[in-house]
């Protein structure tokens, strides 16, 4: 094994070290010292986020070890500056919530940190073995975490109804892998796409194999037929564990379609188009009326994720479809940029709805945001912008997400199912403004005071603020995108 390996894996060796450090810390002096332990989570995730930034390879490069098991390059890198983010947020939000239920325990922490490590190993994933790998270890931990309030019945149904379609979703996956391992005879990515251009293999049992992989990737996505743990897994989590679900893991399930569809099975992407096609309309359909019913706050954004994931999904399609060329960069680049901002926007509406919580009371309720405007201007007009970014509304980051994937759908010639995806945000449109409706023109129930420290307040009002800079200069974080899908391809 080379030495220089165990450099291009030293951000995920810190993590492993780090977190496995947390716990003896915890361990010994937690329970003495019970912020000690969400300081240490904080700094942990703050210098992974930087140390992976220093990783950054010369333009197009990239850096393959461990005998091809593990891969840097702008994508891995980018991805994984954006995955610290998001955890780092989610850490911010969830620490009053957790303090006034009794929840801020050491395992919450070191969960969240080997659950980073799960992402950061499916990031950078060159093989299917390390894709499993980092996906069970990132599963198993979200698992534990919805689990973690263990006197409410319905958050241990919840973490029950995760596991099992889990391990039957990561099933799926692992037998679909088995069947295209042993038709090409490799588990690399790279070598496997090199044996199926080679067109000497039986293209059956490939498209077989394909089939149980999207399964198992759809259902990490979270999209339609795979869809039904969403809102039931949403609405039974602890708000701050719903928060966690709902944001960085989206980012690495992004990476994990990456990995397999583009870097390894680019030569079966008319047959992987059609599945993707399929559940993108499903998903458009099924996730936004179903959220119209919706009087609970998190089961609407929990069939609104379904939908929004249907956008992802087409922007891949319109990727596959226009195969390596400009077309296919521009699509993908825009799968990367809806991906990422609807990470910030899910930061932000879960991040509301914990700072209303307090002990006893989630605010999980439509009614709960009555008024809202009354009570506290500032942070119902970030509600506000998280709900006209979520319905594509101008000048919000979710504008732009939104016309990026229906450009990229015409361009490839795919203009009705822009037109369907432009009608189905139509409808989305209306359960997101019920809930400005609610915070600004309905007379307040409650009169509660809202109370959350200061690094928490800074922090959503920075949220917000960065919804809007990205709606009018979008382009900050799309050359991001653009450079990092760029380099992906260039590879090929």
């Amino acid at each position: 094994m080379n030495p220089a390996d165990f450099g291009a894996a030293s951000t995920e060796i810190f993590l492993l070290c780090a977190a496995s450090l947390v716990l003896l810390i915890d361990l010994f002096i937690g329970e003495r010292k019970p912020g000690l332990t969400y300081g240490l989570a904080l700094a942990t995730v703050v210098l992974a986020g930087l140390s992976a930034t220093g990783h950054v390879p010369p333009e197009g490069a990239e850096v393959v070890a461990f005998s091809g098991l593990f891969i840097g390059d702008t994508l891995s890198v980018s991805l994984k500056v954006f995955t610290c983010i998001a955890m780092g947020v989610c850490l911010v939000y969830s620490r009053t919530y957790l303090r006034a239920r009794g929840l801020d325990r050491g395992e919450y922490f070191v969960l969240m940190l080997f659950a980073l490590l799960g992402m950061f190993v499916q990031i950078s994933a060159n093989s299917f073995l390390v894709i499993y790998l980092g996906l069970e270890l990132m599963s198993l931990c979200l698992y534990a975490l919805v689990a973690i309030h263990r006197d409410s019945a319905r958050a241990t149904e919840a973490a029950m109804k995760y596991f099992v379609l889990g391990a039957l979703a990561s099933g799926l996956l692992l037998y679909g892998m088995s069947m295209l391992y042993g038709a090409t005879g490799s588990l690399q990515l790279d070598k496997v796409a090199a044996a199926i251009a080679s067109g000497q293999i039986d293209r059956t049992v490939l498209v077989f194999g394909l089939v149980f992989v999207v399964a198992g990737l759809s259902f990490k996505l979270g999209v339609v037929p795979f869809h039904m743990w969403v809102p039931d897994v949403y609405h039974g989590a602890p708000n701050a564990m719903t928060l966690l679900i709902g944001s960085a893991p989206k980012i690495a399930a992004f990476a994990m379609a990456m990995r397999l569809l583009v870097g390894a099975l680019p030569t079966l992407a008319e047959h992987w188009q059609q599945m993707l096609l399929l559940m993108a309309w499903a998903s458009l359909a099924v996730g936004n009326f179903a959220a119209i019913a919706q009087t609970n706050l998190k089961r609407m954004l929990a069939y609104s994720t379904i939908s929004q994931m249907g956008f992802v999904l087409l922007a891949l399609l319109a990727g596959g479809n226009a195969g390596g060329t400009c077309c296919g960069q521009d699509a993908y680049s825009a799968a990367m940029f809806y991906t990422v901002v609807y990470v910030l926007l899910s930061l932000g509406a879960f991040g509301v709805m914990l700072l209303l919580s307090r002990g006893g009371f989630e605010a999980e309720a439509l009614d709960d945001y009555r008024g809202l405007n009354q009570r506290h201007p500032w942070h119902a007009f970030v509600m506000l912008l998280m709900m006209f970014a979520l319905a594509g509304i101008p000048p919000t980051a979710g504008f732009h997400s939104k016309l990026a994937v229906l450009q990229s759908l015409v361009q490839v010639g795919h203009t009705w199912t822009a037109v369907f995806a432009m009608l189905m945000s139509v409808v989305g449109a209306f359960y997101y403004l019920r809930v400005v409706k609610v915070m600004y023109f309905d007379a307040p129930v409650d009169t509660a005071a809202i109370e959350a420290p200061l690094d928490m307040r800074l922090l959503l009002g920075l949220n917000g603020v960065l919804v809007l800079v990205l709606g009018v200069v979008p382009s900050v974080l799309m050359d991001v995108c653009s450079a990092a899908i760029a380099a992906l391809l260039k590879g090929f």
